[in-house]
């Protein structure tokens, strides 16, 4: 019986890690540790189809120059080249916003 308790265990703890690394964004969204901050990105390749909206998973970075990755989505495709300012936290963007090039801080960069 503790044959089978083990294995059960283990199952879940591959599906709970799998479900994870799918759906990371939607993980970030709700962990309590993870803190919100802006990145700036660059849209440099178009936007996916996705259930009637376009997914952009970018990299970008925060103020400090730091590389971290976000995804978001658009109800129209995007601008290639555009900069957006990104409120994300951890995968998760909660809302974005056009900016100009010279409002992106000096310690990033491209």
């Amino acid at each position: 019986m503790k044959k089978g308790g083990a294995i059960a265990a283990l199952v879940i703890v591959i599906l709970a890690v799998l479900v994870g690394i799918k759906y990371r964004d939607v993980v970030d969204r709700f962990n309590p540790l993870i803190t919100k901050e802006y990145v700036f990105v660059h849209i440099t390749k178009p936007g996916e189809p996705d259930q009637g909206r376009y997914k952009y998973v970018l990299t970008g970075y925060n103020a400090q120059g730091e590389k971290k990755e976000v995804t978001f989505t658009a109800s129209l495709p995007l601008l290639q080249g555009a900069y957006l300012k990104v409120l994300a936290k951890g995968a998760y963007a909660q809302e974005w916003e056009n900016v100009n090039e010279e409002d992106i801080p000096k310690a990033i960069k491209w």
